[in-house]
C-alpha cells in the first residue's frame, strides 16, 4: 500500500480548508429579526412588471444578467404605498440568451401577477457598476403570498431562512413593524 505524499496531504488539507471558506462565504443562514436589521425595508406587494438585461463589464466581465421586478404594495416597517423596483442576479432575456443562478427566485416565484413578500437592501454596485434595490438573499428574500380561506399567508421556505416557517400576512406585518421600531431604538 502507497501512503500519500506529504504534497499530496498539504493539497488536499488546503482544497478542504478552500471548500469550507467558500461554503461560508456563500450561505447567509438568517431569522425574520436578523433580517429586518440588515434591509432597508420590506413589503407586501403584486409583481407588475419584470426585466432581463446584460451588462458587459470590463472588470467584472461580460454577459452579466441581471433581473429586476417592479412591485407595487406597501411596507411592512410603516404601512406606505409604494412601487418598487428590486433586482437580483441571473434571469433570461429570450430562451438563448440569458444565465440561471442556483441562488434566483423559482420561475413561479416571480410571475407578474404573484403576491409576494419581499426584502431587499441598496447597493452601490451588485456586479458590472449595477446599482438598485437588491433583493436580499437572494431567493431567501422573496415568499409567495397565498389566499387560504379567508386569510393571506406567506409561504416559508424552512429553516435557515427569514421565513422558515408560513405566516399568517397580518400577524407578520405586525411581527415586521415591531421588530422594526426595536431596532430604531
Amino acid at each position: 500500500m502507497k501512503l500519500p505524499s506529504l504534497r499530496g496531504l498539504t493539497m488536499a488539507a488546503l482544497a478542504v480548508v478552500a471548500a469550507g471558506t467558500l461554503g461560508q462565504a456563500q450561505i447567509e443562514r438568517l431569522n425574520l429579526s436578523q433580517m429586518v436589521a440588515k434591509t432597508d425595508n420590506s413589503m407586501v406587494g403584486e409583481i407588475i412588471a419584470s426585466k432581463v438585461f446584460r451588462i458587459d463589464h470590463d472588470t467584472d466581465g461580460a454577459q452579466l444578467y441581471y433581473t429586476t421586478l417592479t412591485v407595487r404594495g406597501r411596507s411592512l416597517v410603516d404601512g406606505k404605498r409604494m412601487t418598487v423596483p428590486v433586482t437580483f442576479p441571473g434571469g433570461f432575456i429570450n430562451p438563448e440568451e440569458g444565465v440561471h443562478n442556483s441562488e434566483a427566485p423559482a420561475a413561479d416565484e416571480i410571475r407578474i401577477g404573484n403576491e409576494v413578500v419581499l426584502f431587499y437592501k441598496w447597493s452601490d454596485n451588485m456586479g458590472g457598476d449595477v446599482a438598485g434595490n437588491a433583493l436580499y438573499a437572494s431567493h431567501g428574500g422573496i415568499y409567495r403570498v397565498v389566499k387560504s380561506g379567508k386569510q393571506f399567508v406567506t409561504l416559508g421556505k424552512g429553516a435557515g431562512y427569514a421565513l422558515d416557517k408560513n405566516w399568517d400576512l397580518t400577524a407578520l406585518d405586525a411581527e415586521v413593524t415591531k421588530l422594526d421600531d426595536q431596532l430604531s431604538k
